[in-house]
């Protein structure tokens, strides 16, 4: 019958749609009809576990299914082979112009030759593309059937795959089934033979041998065809373009094949031409994944040559291309060529990962080893080039840097031209990585572009001897070398520790670029400085001789950070402070080329969620009407997160540190007066209306307690069962919805089953359900995430009301108990929580369990009393008092963690170093990204936060305001609405930026420089350095 099904599916699929079949037609029909038939294996699957061993499972689905679809698309691919094959011996007669006599007889003599001739034919380019697809979705399907027989049979899952066996063993004989009556003959080597796991057969892949030499044949001239027709349109329109810059497009755009790369190392944009063939390889690649039979490893050889000529053919390009810079084209073509070299690499490196086996030598190795000589080639290239262009062209300024004229530089209302280019190089310098390269690669050009070139800067300045009217402009020169390397510096660093603490052996680069800073400090202090200060610090700190001021110190890397009159806001407030500002914290991450996750919830966790606070009161609060939420399934299955539930979820799976959800929430739950909302938050209908956070504090407390409802139902049928025995033997449950549609003139009355039962029997029963709801709730809350636990420890403490009934065991554990005897008050939403089927009288017995613990918390109003009464002095007569005792030690449980946020508070409060160190963020990300959805729910804060990058910036320097004083009516911002990022560099908008702070000599002078602390630095410097400097200044 299941054979049969199958074969109707599969046919009617194919046949639905008339005129004749062809590849198109059976690959729409089969991606409708492959997801039916793995749900359908799946449903069998769990229906043969329970009834059969694990072997015959294995068999029932192999011949009902695997064969059943191998049969149907063997018969389908020759039905369609000898078409293509008559189409192919058509166009031949019709190419001979044969007259219209012989083309009658071209049917029978092309069906003869497709028996005689070994059935090769062409096939074209869009053809094989449908058997991609095909075959893309038996990998699919395969793959599907492996973890269902691995997740449901607890069969383990193979690396080598067993192409042609039949459920067999290494000798070829069945596995289960065999008697233990002969183990004493069986040799040593055969027993552990018979330990071999079994596998699945699934021979779809004897579909394709008859195809095997056509498509291996097609391959080659289709990848050569399609490949070598888009290098000649990018040749075409190279030519007929105006300039020479090449045509990009971005990556992640494309298509979902990146993924298997981090994103830190995944480029941002590639060259057109290059993604159009890697689309197209991509497209084929699943005819070379397929070939684990000998009979299809042409496919796979052909399609590697192929692909590494492709690669040759694309690597040549690139090479034109960059050594058409800078001559002919932009330096952004080095960028472009360089990213599109990488995206290349790391595809090709994922192609031979995917078709590797083992004991064989690893595909492309060549093409992959020359594109990584390539790549090591062009990022020295263009680190190199940078440089030189800044030592050699941007820096030459001969006009700017008259040290001995006597006259002043454009009357003192300016810095040298030379250093206005170079900071404008590196902000165009700055754009352009981080929009085309990968993440990682874009910092590490930066900084050795920003540190080389410090160096450049550095030992020219320390060489000028300058007037006393140019002496000014060396002060404003360095203050704005400075100033820009402090903007650059937040995207060079990828953490606080890193920005705050850099290490020389850790972090050389970043070590150096401060140590160039100091340098040009110490120029300015000693070149600049007026000489009476100069004077007083060397006598107060030289005596007699000037020798003696020279010691050997160490001065911290960040000192030149805070020499500056004008530091940033987003800076510490001095070098040995190891907490990062609250403006700094949020400019870092948004400084990344990428989205950062462990800086991400650096940052929300940082100074007490201070921007998840901001972002929670900015936020506006979104509640579903009692059309939207009409059950609890609707709760459980809701639709798209809001920004409220996302941040809720990623704070409860912080568990390293428990009191954050709380601390972000209290003034949001003081806001909108949800505190003792609390008490009854399962008690109201679902109908209401139902606040974000409430729901989502509901849905969890659920999951909790399902494992517990799954049990009592257990319980409920376990005694019927054995209770009854007999009784209840062929007992059919009628669903009500049946007997409604039953005529009335049929007068069929359900018969009523008699139950010899007696109130004894119950009792016992609703004891035994009452004590595992009671025994489970200390391991249900020590469960809980530890965020979870200190929010109910923090809200008891909160609510206005004296509830006496929270006296007892806590908001917590009252909670719980509410919400479990809401879910036996309902028996359909047990049904939905559990999947199980409870008649009429399971679902009464049901409630009379949930009144005996509403009994127990003390909030029963009504109902049998004396039914309850008996359960619980049942309960009591066994263990005495050991209902209160296992509700005070639920109630220590969640009040636990809420003690311990408490002692921890003033350590953290001490500095976020030691509250989260770089492993626990680590950890906590690692935890948050393997929950559903959880890197997603970072992603969308991540992308609200940048949004709302000025509007946060305010919020954050209001900091040090009483919050209650600081309002704002503005909402956030959640989506782009149609700006999209700018794609060219605008050095007008950077010069509005930053030409009023960094390069207006007038108010630079006008700052009050501490000299006695600058040049009490100085005196750590080398004498030789020191002298130098001192002959320079005038």
């Amino acid at each position: 019958m299941q054979s049969k099904m199958v074969r109707d599916l599969l046919q009617n699929c194919v046949l639905s749609s008339c005129g004749e079949t062809n590849f198109d037609k059976v690959v729409h029909g089969y991606q409708s009809s492959i997801p039916t038939l793995c749900t359908i294996i799946k449903e069998d699957f769990y229906i043969l576990s329970g009834t059969m061993d694990p072997s015959s499972s294995l068999k029932f689905i192999s011949e009902t299914y695997l064969d059943t679809i191998t049969e149907e698309i063997t018969v389908l691919l020759e039905r369609l082979c000898e078409l293509q094959f008559k189409e192919n011996a058509l166009h031949i007669v019709k190419a001979n112009k044969i007259s219209k006599k012989h083309r009658r007889t071209v049917h029978a003599v092309a069906s003869q030759e497709y028996h005689k001739k070994g059935r090769n034919f062409c096939l074209t380019l869009y053809q094989l593309k449908c058997l991609s697809q095909l075959i893309k979705l038996f990998l699919f399907m395969e793959e599907k059937v492996e973890e269902l027989c691995a997740e449901i049979l607890l069969m383990p899952l193979f690396t080598e795959k067993n192409v042609q066996g039949v459920l067999k063993k290494a000798s070829g004989e069945l596995l289960i089934g065999e008697t233990r009556a002969n183990e004493a003959s069986v040799l040593p080597e055969q027993l552990l033979q018979v330990k071999e796991p079994i596998s699945l057969n699934f021979g779809w892949r004897n579909a394709f041998k008859d195809l095997s030499s056509s498509v291996a044949h097609c391959i080659t001239i289709a990848i050569q065809d399609f490949s070598t027709k888009i290098l000649q349109h990018e040749r075409q329109e190279q030519s007929s373009a105006a300039g020479y810059a090449m045509s990009l497009v971005n990556n992640q755009q494309i298509r979902e094949s990146c993924r298997a790369v981090q994103q830190e190392e995944q480029p941002k944009r590639i060259a057109k031409f290059c993604s159009d063939i890697m689309g197209e390889l991509d497209t084929l690649l699943p005819l070379a994944l397929a070939c684990r039979d000998d009979s299809l490893q042409e496919i796979r050889a052909n399609f590697v040559e192929a692909c590494s000529k492709v690669a040759t053919a694309v690597l040549a390009r690139l090479e034109e291309k960059s050594e058409d810079v800078p001559s002919k084209a932009p330096l952004q073509n080095l960028y472009a060529a360089l990213s599109t070299a990488i995206y290349v690499y790391q595809h090709f490196t994922t192609y031979s990962n995917l078709m590797r086996e083992s004991s064989k030598k690893p595909l492309f190795l060549v093409p992959v080893q020359q594109y990584q000589k390539f790549i090591d080639v062009l990022q020295f290239q263009v680190t190199n080039y940078c440089v030189r262009v800044c030592a050699t062209s941007i820096l030459q300024d001969a006009e700017s840097h008259h040290w001995d004229d006597y006259k002043a530089f454009y009357e003192g209302e300016r810095c040298s031209f030379s250093v206005q280019m170079w900071h404008y190089f590196c902000c165009s310098l700055h754009h352009d990585l981080w929009t085309i390269l990968p993440p990682k690669l874009a910092k590490e050009i930066l900084t050795d572009v920003l540190e080389q070139s410090l160096d450049v800067l550095s030992s020219r300045y320390s060489q000028a001897c300058p007037s006393y009217k140019r002496t000014p402009q060396i002060r404003i020169d360095i203050a704005a070398i400075l100033m820009s390397t402090e903007n650059m510096l937040w995207s060079v660093c990828s953490s606080v520790q890193e920005f705050l603490n850099p290490h020389e052996d850790r972090d050389l680069k970043i070590y150096k670029i401060h140590s160039h800073c100091n340098n040009m400090l110490s120029v300015l202090a000693i070149l600049t400085s007026p000489l009476k200060n100069l004077y007083e610090t060397l006598v107060n700190n030289s005596g007699e001789h000037l020798p003696h001021v020279f010691s050997k110190g160490f001065y911290h890397p960040l000192h030149w950070l805070f020499c500056i009159p004008s530091s940033s806001p987003s800076l510490p407030k001095s070098p040995s402070v190891r907490e990062m500002a609250a403006q700094g914290q949020l400019k870092l991450l948004l400084s990344q080329p990428y989205c950062n996750l462990n800086l991400l919830l650096e940052t929300l966790l940082y100074h007490d969620c201070l921007l998840v606070r901001i972002l929670l009161k900015s936020s506006r609060s979104e509640v579903f009407t009692g059309e939207e939420q009409s059950s609890l399934l609707d709760e459980i299955n809701n639709k798209e997160p809001t920004l409220i539930e996302t941040i809720f979820t990623i704070l409860a799976d912080c568990i390293l540190s428990p009191k954050s959800l709380g601390i972000a929430f209290e003034a949001y739950m003081e806001k909108e007066q949800l505190w003792d909302s609390l008490y009854n938050m399962t008690v109201s209908s679902c109908g209401k209306s139902e606040p974000e956070v409430i729901r989502c504090l509901k849905l969890i407390l659920i999951n909790s307690v399902k494992g517990i409802v799954k049990q009592i139902v257990s319980l409920m049928h376990s005694w019927e069962a054995t209770e009854n025995y007999g009784t209840y033997q062929h007992k059919q449950i009628v669903p009500e919805s049946l007997l409604k549609t039953v005529p009335r003139e049929w007068n069929y009355t359900p018969r009523e089953m008699k139950r010899k039962e007696s109130g004894k029997c119950f009792t016992r029963l609703a004891a035994q359900a009452v004590s595992i709801v009671i025994s489970k709730l200390p391991t249900v809350i020590a469960c809980l995430p530890p965020p979870i636990k200190y929010f109910f420890f923090l809200a008891e403490r909160k609510m206005s009301r004296n509830f006496s009934e929270l006296k007892k065991a806590g908001l917590l554990v009252w909670n719980l108990i509410v919400i479990i005897c809401r879910i036996f008050e309902d028996g359909n939403t047990a049904e939905l929580l559990t999947g199980a089927t409870l008649d009429r009288w399971s679902k009464e017995k049901l409630s009379l369990v949930r009144v005996c613990l509403e009994s127990i918390m003390g909030k029963q109003k009504t109902g049998p009393k004396q039914v309850t009464q008996k359960v619980i002095q049942s309960i009591e007569q066994q263990r005495p008092n050991w209902i209160e005792s296992q509700l005070l030690k639920a109630r220590k449980l969640s009040t636990d963690c809420g003690s311990d946020a408490i002692e921890g508070a003033a350590l953290e409060q001490e500095g976020i170093a030691f509250g989260f160190t770089e492993q626990k963020i680590n950890m906590m990300v690692l935890d948050i990204c393997h929950k559903p959805g959880g890197s997603e729910y970072l992603r969308q804060i991540y992308h609200i936060i940048r949004l709302n990058e000025q509007y946060l910036n305010d919020q954050l320097s209001c900091e040090n305001s009483p919050e209650e004083n600081v309002t704002s009516n503005q909402s956030l911002l959640l989506t782009l609405k149609g700006r999209e990022e700018q794609a060219v560099f605008n050095p007008f908008q950077v010069h509005s930026q930053s030409c009023a702070k960094v390069f207006n000599q007038s108010t630079i002078t006008e700052w009050n420089w501490d000299w006695s602390d600058l040049l009490s630095s100085c005196l750590g410097l080398d004498q030789m350095t020191f002298r130098v400097l001192l002959a320079h200044s005038n």
